[in-house]
């Protein structure tokens, strides 16, 4: 019993150690999230960087999280935080011998106030630019970019407008300097320009001149008002004047008229009396005439509508069917017009591309010869004469060929005369004559490619006859020719 007993006072106290361990493990826990759960004041700028920190619109990764009032938990391990304070800083702004747009020098000292921005765009470049530099870093940044752009805005400024219109020359200076600190996450919170001043006494100058003209001013103001004053005082007794005698005439004007009112008024009762008891006695007229029209307009009225809901029924049982067959008819043309008109359409559309077609090939066969043509040109050293020679040469085949069309079936090598000597002459000398009477053609063509026959095939006398050849211009080898009769001569 006693072993037992200890035994189970081993496991119990086991559990309980347990139990009091994991209670201590989960209070370490919740103290532990308790720590990260980070609230951020109102005069600062809590920045979460590290990693889940979502993305941006355009996709990108954000590199950090601004949050200004509230609070956030910070992921244990692989986020932390630090804080942007929001305190204003004060920059004096001593700008010496800035190039106004008249090229005078002036001095412009100012002090601007500046702060960490919490607008959502300016205040994320705060976070990227400003979150580790201490404040007087901030304050040597800011005031670079203030210099830079009050020489910018003096340089497109008069001397004029900056001294006189100090409201146009802030405005500038608040939009320009603004426009370039949001960039690195400021804002600008006031701009106060102390006194502006120049070497060259230019801004005395306009002083002096202003106050003189104020003096002068003033001077004629004051001449002016006695003027007025005098003037004044001679019209208020004229007016006076004018103005009691007036009176008394309207009071008497009145009077009289109040009398011709008082008269008129009692004319118009009397009249008003009258047409009253006119109009009554009209109006009882009338009322009767009206209701008996109104009677006969429901009759009217009634014989209408029956025959309303008569000519409905025949619309109804004619003329609906009617309308209905024409619309049918009517669709059924539209039908086939649309149809014809779409077979035409094809039709024509098909014979327009085939003209095209032709067209195009057409002018492509025009192009390639136009380009032969001009490299024959070129080929014969720019003498379009001699291109066409040449041209005229390569087709001397297809023109010979068509000169002796006549005579392409009889071989000349073949030809058998057989000689009767009739009446004593040789039949031989005929048909070589015949023969000879080709030469004038073939003489033009050789001529029209610029060539010349052999002086063996015979020449063309001045008059176009064909003259034969001498002995000694006639070949060398001649075949002999038998003048007996029954003789052959092969050609």
């Amino acid at each position: 019993m006693q072993l037992l007993s200890s035994a189970e006072g081993g496991m119990i106290g086991g559990i309980v150690a347990l139990i009091v361990t994991a209670v201590i493990l989960v209070l370490i826990i919740i103290i532990l999230l308790a720590t990260r759960f980070k609230k951020c004041p109102s005069d600062k700028v809590m920045v979460i960087y590290g990693a889940h920190l979502g993305k941006t619109e355009d996709g990108t990764p954000r590199s950090s999280k601004c949050i200004h009032g509230g609070a956030a938990f910070i992921i244990p391990f692989i986020q932390s935080y630090s804080f942007l304070d929001l305190t204003p800083i004060s920059i004096q702004v001593d700008l010496k011998n800035a190039l106004s747009r008249q090229n005078i020098r002036i001095d412009v000292p100012s002090r601007f106030t500046v702060g960490i921005s919490t607008e959502p765009g300016v205040m994320q470049n705060a976070a990227e630019r400003l979150r580790s530099l201490p404040l007087n870093e901030i304050q040597r940044l800011a005031e670079d970019i203030i210099f830079g752009q009050l020489r910018l805005i003096i340089a497109t400024m008069d001397i004029e407008e900056i001294n006189t219109n100090r409201d146009k020359f802030l405005e500038a200076v608040s939009i320009n300097v603004e426009g370039e600190l949001k960039k690195i996450g400021l804002r600008l919170i006031n701009v106060n320009v102390t006194d502006i001043n120049d070497e060259s006494g230019y801004i005395e100058a306009l002083g002096k001149e202003a106050a003189a003209k104020a003096i002068n001013d003033a001077k004629k103001s004051v001449a002016e008002k006695n003027r007025d004053g005098s003037i004044g005082e001679a019209n208020a007794n004229k007016d006076e004047r004018i103005q009691v005698a007036a009176a008394n005439s309207e009071a008497i004007e009145g009077e009289n008229r109040s009398k011709v009112l008082i008269s008129q008024s009692n004319a118009k009762l009397r009249e008003a009396e009258a047409e009253a008891n006119r109009l009554a006695e009209a109006a009882e007229s009338v009322a009767q005439a009206r209701a008996n029209e109104e009677a006969y307009k429901a009759e009217r009225q009634a014989e209408a509508e029956r025959a309303k809901r008569e000519r409905a029924t025949l619309e109804a049982d004619v003329i609906v069917n009617a309308e209905i067959e024409k619309q049918k008819a009517e669709i059924e043309a539209e039908a086939e017009a649309e149809r014809i008109r779409r077979r035409a359409k094809g039709e024509a559309d098909a014979a327009y591309a085939m003209r095209v077609a032709e067209a195009n090939g057409q002018l492509e066969i025009l192009s390639k010869q136009a380009e032969g043509f001009g490299k024959i040109i070129t080929a014969a050293g720019g003498s379009s004469d001699d291109a066409v020679k040449l041209m005229l040469a390569d087709k001397m085949e297809e023109l010979v060929a068509m000169q002796v069309e006549a005579i392409k079936n009889i071989k000349i090598d073949k030809v058998t005369v057989w000689d009767s000597m009739k009446d004593g002459k040789s039949t031989t000398a005929g048909f070589l004559s015949g023969m000879l009477g080709s030469v004038p053609p073939l003489q033009e063509l050789f001529k029209m490619s610029g060539m010349q026959l052999p002086a063996y095939l015979g020449t063309v006398s001045e008059n176009g006859e064909a003259v034969k050849p001498t002995e000694a211009e006639k070949p060398e080898k001649k075949e002999s020719k038998k003048s007996s009769a029954g003789s052959k001569t092969e050609k």
